[in-house]
């Protein structure tokens, strides 16, 4: 069996032992998908404690656009780690996170001058970015959609639209936050619809003059991998500048060529007011970012923002190196490549799986949702079980949707062709096997 080179000593650490002991010593609550233990990666694989190989597309939620153990991500990160590995930006700055927000600034949708903070998760910028939109505007609503995720911290789930298992038991939230429903037509929302639920929260809940923001996932991400309609997101500037509204664009999950875009919002004639970003921003490494008009970002006072890790300079210096990978091999035009190959190979499966109710996705973004063939009914037991069969095969998946019916793909933009057609073949038989 291949195992790059490493060598672990048969018997030495076993995925069973590490299970025991993970369950004695950590909460329930961080909930595991898998029973195997990570022991090494590369690219699209990884191989667990006792040797067993796997096809990632999983990516680490998304994270790793570039693969595991990029070697020019490695280069960059050891470089810095021979300079320093923290200072606190705050206390004595550094060259490369002006560096790295410079870039930032420049590649963002937009002509207009912007400015970024770095901080240290997706919840991290998403927090942050509803700072700024209050202190920009003196206002406090906010409003937030259905299937939305937004992270876990207390706004994080504030803003979440989706109940379990994020906000289970850790209520009351943060107040202020309203949501109304997110355009999916297979599910029966419109755009028009959604627009008239805005409306309608505005005269029964929220004067918009309150309003300090809405945000949202330009592609929701544990939500389904719905993308927003052009129009909706057309609706949604034109209602903000109205009402002196910020328009909050939440690219955590989506950007970075994710998308075959460097960002989602590229598809859309609209301009956000603010961004967040993080995953696969830094390739592995803990890093987020919020980009947006330079006057709106420095609308909080000195101190207002930071964070004692938030821009590390090892991630930043990661971070700085995923761009150039992206640039140099070419990941966007790679994402839509492979997302036509995997929507394909979907499309071939659907007479014989009947419980195929749609293929979408952009680029490398792409989900399959499964319906029951009588009642056409969400199907989160078929889900499972091909999101079991893959994973006794060698292949990790990840499930989303507010029904748990989906299955969503984000392995790395550098998986090679070879081991891309064998996933293909295991993703195959497992829904053949399902079906």
């Amino acid at each position: 069996m291949k195992n790059d080179g490493y060598n672990t000593i048969p018997g030495s650490l076993t995925n069973a032992d590490l299970v025991q002991r993970k369950n004695a010593a950590t909460p329930r609550g961080v909930g595991v998908m898998c029973d195997f233990y990570a022991e090494h990666a590369l690219n699209a694989e990884i191989w667990d404690v006792e040797q067993r190989r796997y096809i990632d597309f999983a990516a680490g939620i998304a994270v790793l656009n570039t693969g595991h153990r990029h070697p020019k991500l490695i280069a960059a990160i050891q470089e810095q780690l021979g300079k320093f590995t923290h200072t606190a930006y705050q206390v004595v700055p550094y060259a490369i996170y002006v560096k790295l927000a410079e870039r930032i600034n420049a590649i963002t949708p937009g002509s207009h001058t912007k400015k970024t903070a770095f901080f240290s998760t997706g919840a991290e910028a998403v927090e942050n970015a509803i700072k700024i939109a209050r202190a920009a505007t003196g206002r406090t609503g906010i409003v937030a959609f259905t299937g939305a995720f937004h992270g876990r911290t207390m706004m994080g789930m504030a803003l979440t639209g989706k109940v379990v298992p994020y906000k289970v038991g850790f209520g009351p939230f943060p107040g202020e936050v309203y949501h109304v429903p997110f355009p999916v037509e297979l599910h029966g929302v419109t755009t028009d619809a959604a627009m008239a639920s805005l409306q309608s929260l505005f005269k029964s809940d929220i004067d918009p003059k309150r309003v300090a923001a809405i945000i949202l996932e330009p592609v929701q991400g544990e939500g389904g991998f719905y993308a927003a309609p052009p129009e909706f997101m057309k609706a949604l500037r034109q209602l903000c500048d109205e009402q002196g509204i910020l328009l909050i664009v939440d690219e955590v999950q989506t950007g970075f060529a994710r998308t075959g875009k460097l960002f989602a919002t590229e598809y859309y004639d609209v301009i956000p007011d603010l961004m967040t970003m993080a995953k696969s921003l830094a390739g592995g490494m803990p890093l987020a970012a919020v980009c947006g008009r330079a006057e709106i970002m420095d609308a909080a006072a000195p101190g207002g923002l930071g964070g004692t890790y938030a821009g590390n300079p090892l991630a930043v210096a990661s971070a700085l190196a995923v761009l150039d990978v992206i640039t140099e091999e070419n990941l966007v035009e790679r994402a839509n490549v492979l997302g036509e190959k995997l929507k394909q190979t979907l499309e071939n499966l659907r007479a014989e799986v009947p419980q195929i109710a749609d293929i979408r996705g952009l680029g490398s973004m792409v989900a399959v949702e499964f319906m029951t063939v009588d009642s056409k009914l969400p199907d989160a037991d078929f889900t499972k079980r091909v999101q079991a069969h893959a994973l006794k095969n060698g292949l990790l998946l990840l499930s989303c949707g507010v029904y748990g019916n989906a299955i969503r793909f984000l392995y790395p933009l550098t998986i090679s062709d070879a081991v891309m057609e064998e996933a293909m073949g295991i993703l195959s038989a497992a829904l053949r096997a399902s079906a």
